[in-house]
């Protein structure tokens, strides 16, 4: 095997360091993120996003960058726009095998956090306040609707296996902006 000269070895360290300098255009609307690809061989540098949150190098250097950005997915922002305590930010919750998610907070009428974002195989449990009335809690898709209740410390509890965006809403107040969102990793 033959030895690199200083000009192939800073060839090659150049073009290393543009890939991993090199931004990635998101097509997910999450806008750009950083690029995870690991590209060797002659190593352009170019990052394409495809939003799977994965990057995989090939041998010209071109890597599927990450198009989150931790931000919220339009599909979910557009569906919360009118809603109660919404300010278009996420809360991360990834890492966490539980999380709570109260209903009936601010003035009785929100769920808080309004858009939380865990892994897959995390449980959420909301847990009224008991402030507002009776709430329940309902996915847009069907998946899951806990009774309606009111009582302060009642909870109901779903475990999300799988990666996705789920919008949910409480029935009685949906109208008047009771609607929220988990993005699962």
């Amino acid at each position: 095997m033959n030895k690199p000269n200083r000009r192939q070895f800073l060839t090659v360290a150049g073009a290393g360091t543009a890939v991993l300098l090199a931004g990635c255009s998101g097509d997910d609307d999450g806008g750009n993120g950083n690029g995870n690809g690991n590209g060797n061989g002659n190593g352009n540098g170019n990052e394409n996003g495809n939003s799977d949150g994965n990057g995989n190098g090939n041998g010209d250097g071109n890597g599927n960058g990450n198009g989150n950005d931790g931000g919220v997915p339009s599909e979910v922002d557009d569906y919360l726009s009118d809603a109660n305590q919404y300010d278009g930010s996420v809360e991360d919750m990834t890492g966490e095998d539980s999380v709570t998610v109260q209903v009936g907070a601010g003035d009785g009428l929100a769920f808080s956090p309004t858009v939380i974002r865990i892994d897959s195989g995390t449980t959420v449990t909301w847990e009224w306040t008991g402030e507002g009335g009776a709430h329940n809690v309902v996915d847009e898709d069907g998946k899951f609707e806990s009774d309606l209740m009111q009582e302060e410390g009642a909870t109901f509890e779903y475990a999300f296996e799988e990666g996705g965006n789920t919008q949910y809403f409480c029935n009685p107040h949906k109208g008047s902006g009771m609607k929220a969102a988990v993005i699962v990793e």
